[in-house]
């Protein structure tokens, strides 16, 4: 006795159109990050004012240098510049009395010349007196260091109390808080990334979106692969250093899909049940990518090929089948879910 037919619902291959994605690997890094040290070496580090994971400000003081021999040296210059003042300005009047005896012919030609040779170098001299205090007040000011800009302390490499020199790190500062993407893509890739190209970044539980921002001029010959730089959404609870996947969204291409339920997979190989009538037949596909419950059909059934959409697992080559809406599938499929104890 043959068989009664089984109840299967049916569908055909679709076109669809799949963004074309590439999936490389790379790392989170600061997007800028600016070393911070002193202007003057020679000091000591009086008071660091901020940690590692501190928000500052542009301008913003994080630190402040000993400044006592830079107060006594510029009290100094100031001093040495009011003398200045002072003696170019004696300097003038004897040469304006000079030049008004010499017009009088009271007083010789030669001695006016001195005395106005006398005054150009007071007048110089006054002029390096101020130069000398204008130093020195950018000296006094680089004893206090400020933020250059907005961002985040990554890093803190000195302790109160230490001498500095003008060589060595006090801070490291994430400029604006940013981070980025920067992953390796593989060479004969890399020539279809452009700046401007979305991504989707994952790292560790959190995803993020992003956008290129700059594709590397060179490939790393031992490697063989070309660094993409990501920009990131800003606030991602990310950190630099991690490991992190990712996704280049870089168009789309067209292709026919099947549903995953259609496809029955037997020994390593992929086939779908083709629809003859009331009876099914097995046909052998080649499938590709898959994605949100679709397959691609690289060789295989047409679009006005009938195959299939559930219950492979149930058929066999040549057995007879009815075909059924999908909504009557799912109320036989929600019935006999409740008749289960």
């Amino acid at each position: 006795m043959e068989r009664p037919a089984l109840a299967v619902t049916v569908v055909q291959p679709e076109p669809a159109r799949w963004p074309h994605v590439l999936a490389p690997n790379g790392s989170i890094v600061a997007w800028q990050e600016v070393a911070i040290a002193p202007e003057i070496g020679g000091l000591r580090l009086v008071h660091l004012l901020v940690d590692v994971g501190d928000v500052v400000h542009k301008g913003q003081l994080l630190a402040q240098l000993d400044d006592a021999s830079l107060r006594a040296e510029l009290a100094v210059s100031r001093a040495g510049l009011r003398e200045a003042q002072a003696s170019a300005d004696e300097a003038v009047r004897a040469a304006e009395r000079a030049l008004a005896l010499r017009d009088r012919g009271v007083l010789p030609q030669q001695d006016v010349e001195q005395l106005l040779a006398a005054r150009d170098a007071a007048l110089a001299r006054l002029e390096g007196a101020r130069a000398r205090v204008q130093a020195d007040r950018v000296r006094l000011d680089r004893a206090r260091i400020h933020a250059p800009d907005d961002g985040l302390v990554s890093a803190r490499l000195a302790v109160e109390g230490s001498l500095v020199q003008e060589v060595g790190e006090l801070l490291r500062l994430q400029r604006q808080g940013r981070l980025e993407w920067r992953a390796e893509v593989p060479e004969n890739a890399l020539a279809l990334v452009r700046p401007g190209v979305h991504a989707r970044v994952r790292a560790g539980d959190t995803t993020v979106g992003g956008v290129v921002r700059q594709v590397s001029p060179q490939v790393d010959p031992h490697r063989r692969t070309g660094t993409v730089q990501v920009d990131l959404e800003a606030g991602a609870p990310l950190r630099a250093g991690q490991f992190a996947r990712g996704e280049l969204v870089l168009g789309g291409r067209h292709l026919i899909a099947l549903p995953e339920s259609a496809i029955l997979l037997r020994d390593g190989d992929a086939y779908v049940y083709r629809v003859e009538g009331d009876r099914v037949r097995l046909q052998p596909l080649a499938d590709g990518e898959r994605r949100e419950g679709r397959v691609e059909i690289l060789d295989g059934p047409d679009t006005h090929t009938t195959v299939v959409e559930s219950g492979v697992a149930f058929l066999a080559d040549g057995a007879r089948v009815r075909i059924v809406p999908q909504s009557s599938a799912t109320a036989m499929r929600v019935a006999h879910a409740g008749e289960r104890p």
